[in-house]
């Protein structure tokens, strides 16, 4: 998969807001997100979050209501879903090959070191 640069988010539907809507302006972002390919996912996600958002303000005043609660529980796995067909998890990234950036632990920087050191000492050897 081919990375590129950030985009500029497209006009938000006017009936996003809310998370929704923050959504919508911060994904286009990432550079892995296509504006054609992805745009209906991503209008489907924005639109899922910012009823979330709805559902969830529900549940929080109702909390002896299971209907809502079950609600929000089915929401929020579709939510899951759909943010894993973006790619917005460190498996579903490596699914689409999109490695990720990983810092070098302290082992592999002493490994790496004297094995540098070893191919050094072979390079020296008459």
């Amino acid at each position: 998969m081919t990375l590129r640069e950030p985009l500029e988010a497209p006009r938000a539907p006017e009936t996003l807001e809310g998370a929704g809507l923050e959504f919508w302006a911060s994904v286009w972002r990432t550079p892995w997100v296509s504006q054609t390919a992805d745009y209906w996912l991503v209008l489907m996600t924005a639109e899922a979050l910012a009823e979330r958002e709805k559902l969830r303000e529900l549940v929080l005043d109702n909390p002896d209501n299971p209907k809502a609660r079950s609600g929000l529980r089915e929401l929020e796995r579709q939510l899951v879903s759909q943010l894993g067909l973006l790619g917005f998890s460190p498996s579903d990234r490596s699914r689409l090959g999109l490695a990720e950036v990983k810092k070098e632990s302290k082992l592999e920087a002493l490994l790496a070191k004297k094995a540098q050191r070893e191919l050094e000492r072979d390079l020296v050897k008459p």
